[in-house]
């Protein structure tokens, strides 16, 4: 870190730039090929994977003289967990979905923290946030003002009048007017003249990819499940505009025949996908498109104990999917489709973002529900290169876990058995103080 760079931004982790490592005694966990390779030496440096040396092999190049060594005892290495669907800016703090997305912005702005560290605590070195963080949260965590994962933004979910992101009851006739405004975690536009300007305006502001409304949704007031929304028409324009700045659309869908409609005009990603049917699949598989299912959100809104948390017309649109969506991931995986980890949890639910592996073992192998958190987003992403696999020249993102995910995929969602947490080769967590010492420590117990 240069001296200026010190001066102007102090925030920065201190020689974070130069951290060097040697984790010793290691067993990495390759999600590609699904297997251990142990025992592994990984040296760390400059936020990146410099080195991985397999049995007597030597580590090329060599670390520096200063390379911190460390023996870890054999535990596993896995790469840093990715969440494909998650609403951060939709805070805890309040007991309800209404309340929570009716907390003032301001409260967002602070709390927002605590669910950033909450997250990278937990193993989720990089998540997708699927509608409502700002560019300035993005940058707060990339620069370390705040700890937490490296964050992808769509910005705002694009909803038509009435569709997923429009949060207005049925007697709110505030905005009734034509041009966009911003609803909830969405932002609402209508015909396809206003679909380019609001795709580009959200590009302007710094989304990664578009996200888009396709179907009904469990959370929105006025909209059924089985609802087209958007046209053939302005989902082309919501692709032409991220194709033309060098990103892609993903389409909140669960019907197949919103599915359908989404993929057949251009759109790569579908979160949810819970009434998934085999020719819908068969289709998504051969256009090479992404499903992120989200089962752990419909899950937790199901809860006995949280009975008071969705209005009624809403809790029995959360049964109808989570009924199906078991079924449609395994229908999804038998066809090829490429499966996403995502949690999509809202307000107090964040807390049970790793339960979705327990979730999924019940239908799919370990190694392909690992995949699905690391490599697969990874590629959906524009990232393979860079993120997913603990590999030279990837970021140093990482994890020490006490047990083998390849043979127990749900060990990840147990506090107990990640140890240490490292992102861009900070080391974030050291439950164990086997490193010495980790940046959320003392939070620890929170």
């Amino acid at each position: 870190m240069s001296e200026l760079q010190a001066f102007v931004r102090p925030w920065l982790p201190v020689n974070s730039a130069n951290a060097s490592w040697v984790l010793k005694n290691a067993k990495l966990v390759d999600p590609v090929e699904g297997r251990i390779l142990a025992p592994a030496t990984i040296h760390l440096a400059g936020g990146e994977v410099r080195a991985v040396a397999i049995g007597d092999e030597p580590l090329v190049p060599a670390p520096a003289a200063d390379a911190r060594e460390v023996d870890v005892g054999g535990q596993y290495v896995c790469p840093g967990l990715i969440d494909s669907h998650v609403h951060i800016n939709a805070v805890p703090g309040e007991p309800d979905l209404r309340q929570t997305l009716a907390t003032p912005i301001e409260q967002v702005h602070f709390r927002m923290v605590y669910v950033c560290r909450d997250m990278l605590y937990r193993g989720f070195t990089t998540v997708r946030d699927c509608g409502g963080a700002p560019l300035a949260l993005k940058e707060a965590c990339a620069e370390w003002v705040i700890a937490g994962p490296r964050i992808l933004l769509a910005g705002h979910a694009l909803s038509q009048t009435g569709g997923h992101g429009d949060f207005r009851g049925a007697h709110d006739h505030t905005h009734d007017c034509a041009g966009s405004f911003v609803s909830g975690l969405g932002r609402v536009a209508d015909g396809v003249p206003e679909c380019l300007r609001v795709a580009r305006d959200e590009i302007r502001c710094g989304a990664d990819f578009l996200k888009i409304m396709g179907g009904g949704g469990v959370a929105s007031p006025t909209d059924r499940l089985e609802h087209h929304q958007y046209t053939p028409e302005e989902i082309e324009a919501f692709v032409s505009v991220a194709r033309n700045t060098g990103t892609y659309v993903t389409c909140h869908a669960y019907t197949p025949s919103a599915i359908r409609r989404a993929i057949e005009h251009g759109v790569l990603g579908i979160e949810h996908g819970n009434l998934l049917d085999r020719p819908t699949a068969q289709l998504m598989a051969a256009k090479g498109a992404f499903l992120t299912p989200t089962l752990i959100a419909l899950r937790a809104m199901a809860d006995e104990s949280l009975v008071s948390y969705l209005p009624p017309a809403n809790a029995a649109k959360n049964q109808h999917v989570l009924a199906a969506g078991l079924t449609a991931l395994k229908l999804a995986h038998e066809e090829g489709v490429t499966l996403c980890y995502g949690s999509d949890l809202l307000g107090p639910l964040g807390k049970y973002q790793a339960l979705e592996f327990e979730i999924r073992a019940q239908v799919l192998p370990a190694a392909d529900i690992l995949r699905s958190a690391t490599v697969n987003p990874a590629r959906m992403m524009g990232l393979a290169d860079t993120i997913g696999q603990v590999k030279p020249g990837f970021r140093a993102d990482l994890l020490l876990l006490q047990a083998n995910p390849l043979e127990d995929i749900t060990v990840l969602g147990r506090p107990e058995t990640v140890t240490a947490v490292f992102k861009d080769g900070i080391l974030c967590r050291d439950d164990r103080n086997l490193l010495g010492g980790g940046l959320l420590d003392s939070w620890a117990k929170l």
